[in-house]
């Protein structure tokens, strides 16, 4: 496979910037183009040089497909990561527009917020169990488009992992190990995926050692502050004619948005 020139790489970031802005995103993937996995995050990387250098702020990081069956369907034998942006975090009861997004797509999750930097030198599952300040259920957006050929890793890698959004549910204070919670997504007060027997902090930490490491391939680490989507149990589900968006769990408590 071929890798992309500087100039190809310019050029595509900047397309993929101006179809996120006109929510007509992955319109570079109508031509088929075949690129790799490591210039998809290249790509992902410039795009969000370019949203930082206009006045965006990064908030941290999301983690996605860390189910072996999601990498698997995206061609992939790791999980994938985007960036969160201050711009698109929302609380609960946000009422948002769909024609905002693309084919909006949710899924139900839970994220974190540092309370001190992560280095990669240090890193092990206790020091990040000791380095998180507090929990939240959340409901994450996605804009589900794929326009290039199966399996669709390479596109949703370029497209910041297909992010699009963030409501953010109640702060919960670091909970007790073996903290056990269900996961529910609700679309119009109907369950449309669920999950049980969840346990803290293993399911859902279990990625952090891994985006800590690809981050370092950055020269990058996670700061105090920072808030990370430690990664669904399911893949986006659209909502279609759907309108309440409801997240809730029974350790964490709920989180809710109108899409009008």
């Amino acid at each position: 496979m071929i890798h992309l020139s500087q100039k190809e790489i310019d050029l595509f970031s900047q397309k993929i910037l101006e179809d996120y802005d006109a929510k007509n995103p992955s319109t570079i993937f109508k031509d088929k183009i075949k690129i790799s996995n490591t210039d998809a995050l290249i790509l992902q990387s410039t795009v969000a040089k370019l949203r930082e250098k206009r006045g965006e702020e990064v908030i941290g990081y999301k983690i996605g497909c860390v189910l072996k069956e999601t990498q698997q369907k995206m061609g992939f034998t790791q999980p994938a990561w985007g960036t969160l942006w201050k711009n698109e975090l929302h609380t609960s009861g946000a009422i948002l527009n769909k024609k905002d997004y693309s084919n909006p797509a949710m899924e139900a999750e839970f994220g974190i917020i540092l309370n001190r930097d992560l280095q990669p030198e240090n890193i092990s599952f206790e020091h990040i169990t000791d380095s998180i300040d507090s929990i939240y259920p959340l409901i994450e957006i996605h804009n589900l488009v794929f326009h290039g050929d199966a399996p669709h890793g390479t596109e949703l890698l370029a497209n910041n992992a297909i992010h699009a959004g963030i409501i953010l549910g109640p702060k919960n204070k670091l909970p007790d190990n073996n903290q056990v919670t269900d996961l529910k997504l609700i679309y119009d007060k109907q369950i449309v995926d669920a999950w049980t027997n969840k346990k803290w902090p293993h399911d859902m930490l279990s990625e952090i050692i891994w985006l800590v490491k690809e981050q370092a391939k950055k020269k990058n680490i996670l700061k105090k502050g920072n808030l990370i989507l430690t990664g669904a149990y399911g893949f986006p589900i659209p909502i279609n004619n759907k309108k309440i968006i409801e997240v809730t769990s029974s350790a964490f408590g709920d989180v809710k948005a109108i899409f009008n």
